[in-house]
Parts: structure tokens; sequence; C-alpha cells
């Protein structure tokens, strides 16, 4: 794309990620935005969830800026960014829910990607990305290679390689990278990471664009509904045939496979332990980055399964208009003959020709088959006794988490950070160890909870068998 003066002037009116960048609140519309959808991978949040988040974040920062900084409330603020004419936020029903849902859009999260751009860096690593640009090129070239001679000599090249080195591992001559070089890979590294959950946004995207194209088709189409289809599968072809459909796959099919998850797995947690890389202090959700691709991908494919729903619907509802037409026809028909019963017309008055003489074969009919009968046999039915306690059954209790965490956010609204032990002091458990296990849920699921391993607290509760006490490490709750 030409960066020339037409065409930044029309992204400047109509690209929503410009829009964000120059919106009067950009600040609030970002850090909100980055710590709600893209720092945990929420792919989709629901509108009660989403608008309880943005409360708590208007409270401490009119607390910090006034009463007046951000006067509306947060489902307003929601609604404004979910417009058409801004397009920060989709904003839908999801099937089987009646309740509103939203997602980032691809621009915004453009947008957020080149805020995160911005910030100094601690060191510009240049070799990993050289050694990865150098990899690229090699293979480009070993793929495309088609004599085979040529492509044998450089496998051989490549095993003597492999060869020597293992030689000289066996002599005790191992090199090392550094601890530059590690942190400059590990960086290199959560950077792709990051950037490919922003693809799979833009990939859901193109999908969800085209089963809106067709439902628009469907609206208001009038004829043949072969040509339709045929239309809509070429289409759909068309986008799993491009470039970028067939990446798509090919990923797919690669981070499917149960070997290359628990390889990953591995690779991930050795090189989360390797020191140089602890000191990066690095985001501990990146031991789980490959099911965060997987949740992103099941995403994709799930806009790819609501195309094919609604051509079979389309198919259905199809059928059952032709099958309405022919019960138009017959009522029609019979109206006629009731009309005409009294005064039967004389002479000919319709008749239709045969397409074929008809042939009757009465030898060829197939002879009576008797069916077989079942035969039962007779057994007596014993009515058995049993012995079960029932209690049981009603003795099932449901630990309120939304009052658990209402209960931790009273207390933070007067602290800048409670312990769970600090929350049971004031709010005792009354459910017992569900309860406790609730706590330590939303401390899991929080990204505004803190575990500190290396210190364990005592947590006692009381119920009908006596005192009961627990040893968990010690779990921090924070305000935002």
């Amino acid at each position: 794309m030409k960066l020339d003066y037409p065409t930044l002037d029309a992204l400047r009116r109509s690209h929503p990620a410009w829009r964000l960048l120059v919106a009067d609140h950009a600040p609030l519309i970002a850090s909100f935005l980055q710590r709600a959808f893209v720092t945990p991978n929420v792919r989709v949040m629901a509108q009660s969830a989403l608008v309880e988040a943005l409360e708590d974040t208007l409270f401490g920062l009119r607390e910090q800026l006034g009463e007046q900084t951000f006067p509306k409330g947060a489902s307003e603020y929601l609604n404004d960014w979910a417009v058409p004419e801004r397009g920060w936020l989709r904003k839908f029903y999801p099937p089987g829910s009646d309740e509103v849902h939203f997602d980032l859009t691809p621009a915004t999260e453009r947008a957020l990607s080149w805020l995160a751009g911005l910030t100094e860096r601690a060191f510009v690593g240049t070799e990993s990305r050289l050694l990865t640009l150098f990899d690229l090129l090699q293979q480009m070239r070993q793929g495309s290679e088609t004599d085979p001679q040529l492509r044998v000599a450089e496998l051989q090249k490549r095993r003597d390689a492999i060869d020597d080195e293992i030689a000289r591992v066996l002599a005790g001559d191992m090199p090392l990278l550094d601890d530059t070089a590690l942190r400059e890979r590990f960086m290199h590294f959560s950077t792709l990471a990051r950037e490919l959950l922003t693809d799979f946004r833009e990939v859901e995207h193109n999908f969800r664009t085209l089963d809106r194209s067709v439902r628009e088709r469907i609206a208001l189409w009038q004829g043949a509904k072969g040509t339709l289809l045929q239309a809509i599968l070429g289409e759909r072809d068309a986008i799993a045939e491009s470039d970028q459909g067939k990446s798509f796959r090919a990923f797919w099919d690669f981070l499917m496979s149960q070997q290359r998850q628990e390889e990953l797995t591995a690779l991930l947690e050795a090189v989360m332990a390797l020191p140089p890389v602890a000191q990066l202090h690095p985001d501990p959700r990146l031991k789980r980055v490959h099911y965060d691709w997987l949740d992103a991908g099941e995403h994709a494919q799930a806009t790819v399964a609501l195309l094919s729903q609604q051509l079979r619907r389309f198919l259905d509802d199809q059928a059952w208009l032709e099958n309405r037409r022919i019960m138009d026809l017959v009522r029609g028909i019979e109206a006629r003959t009731l009309a005409v019963r009294a005064q039967p017309p004389t002479g000919e008055f319709a008749s239709i020709d045969d397409l074929a003489p008809s042939i009757a074969l009465p030898m060829e009919r197939p002879l009576y088959s008797p069916p077989a009968k079942l035969v039962l046999d007779k057994l007596s039915l014993l009515a058995g006794e049993g012995d079960l306690d029932t209690t049981a059954l009603f003795d099932q209790v449901r630990v309120d988490k939304a009052l658990l965490a209402g209960q931790v956010r009273q207390m933070l609204q007067q602290r800048a950070q409670v312990t769970l032990s600090e929350v049971l002091a004031q709010h005792p458990l009354q459910q017992g160890l569900g309860e406790l296990v609730a706590y330590v849920q939303l401390a899991s699921e929080s990204t505004q909870a803190l575990v500190d391993d290396s210190v364990l607290e005592a947590v006692h509760w009381t119920n009908l068998h006596g005192t009961r006490q627990a040893h968990l490490p010690r779990i921090i709750f924070v305000r935002e």
C-alpha cells in the first residue's frame, strides 16, 4: 500500500484504529481493552462481566482525576465504543444466549499492538532476527529445488554438519548461548506469539464477513437455490484455497497434533526455567500460549461452522417452501373440482399423454415371504430390595462465587491489597472446603491476584465434625 496523501487521508477518516488513536479518551479505551481482552487472551466477554470490570476501572480513575473526568456510565461507554462509526468493539448475541457479548475488532488489536511498540525496549535484538531470516531463505530455496541431486547434496551437507557437531560435543566442546542471546531469542519468541494471537482475530473476522455476506444474499435471493449455493460455495473455496486459508489450515493441523502439544509444553517449561529468562519476569501465560492459540483457532473454526449451519438452514427452508407450494396447487385443484361438482363439464375437458407404454409383468413380482415370528422367553421378574441413604441427595450446597468476589472488592475499596486470610477473618467460611476452593479459583482466574508460594498460611473452619484446617500459599488480592 502506498502511503500517499489521499490514502492516508482516507484512513484517517474511515479506519477504526486511527480513530481510536485520536479519540478523546484513547488512554482509557486502550488500557482497559488491553487489560480486559489482550493480556488474558479473552476472545469473547459477556456484557455484565465487562461492565463490572469497566466500572471498577472508572471508580479508580475518578478518585484520582475527579468525578467529571468520565461522566458517563460503563454501559454507555461500551455502547459508544461498539457503534459502527467507531468500530472498536463487536457487539453481538452468541448462539444459545440472550445476553449481549463483546469482542475486540482486528483494527483495535492492531492499534493496541502499535501502542505497545512505542515503549522503549530494554535492547534491540538483531542476531535472532537475522538467523530467522536466514532460515526462511534456506527453507524457500530447499523447498523449491526440483533437482534431486542438488537436494540430496544439500541433505548430505546438513548431515555432515550434524555429525561434526556430535563429534565436538562428545569431545567436550559444547558451545552454549550466553545470557544476552537467550534473552534476545525469548523476547523475539514472545513478540511472535502475541502477533500470532492478533492474526487469529483477523482470520476470524474474514470468515465472519463471509458469513454476514451469505446471510444478506440469502435474505434477498429470489432465484434458484442451486445458483446461490454455487456462488456461495465458490467464495468459501476461494477463501479456503487462498494463501491465508492454506496457512491457517496448515497451522491448525500442526497444532492439533497431541505430540506437538506435548513437545511445546516441555519446551516452554524448560525455557521459562532458564535463569536469564526468569530474570526478565516473563508473563506466566506464555507457559500455556499454545493453548491460547488453540482457543483462538477454535473461535475461527466456530465461525466457519456458522456458515455451514446457515447453508443447511437455507436448504431446509427452501424444501419447506416447495412442499407448501405443492400443497397449495393440490388444494386449488380440489377447490375447482368441488365448484363444478353440480354441473360437471361434458365431453373431454382434460387429457394427459403418457410418456411411455405401461407394461405389467405379473411373474416379476416377488413371492410372498412370511415374516419371522419373535419368540419371547417367559421370565418372572422379582422385585429387589435396596437400602439406600437418600440424605446425601439433599445435602448439596452451592457456593455463590459472585458473593465471594463482592466481599473481596468491598475490602479492596478501603485498602490497596488484602490477603485471603484477612478476607476470611472478616468473612468466615460458611460452607467449608467448597467455599475455600471457590476463593482459590477466583484468584486463579483474576489478573489482580498474586500467589506467594514462599509463605504458607493456615485456614480454619468449623463443620458438623469439628474444626478443620488447611495450609495453602498466601493469596493476595490487589486493587486495579
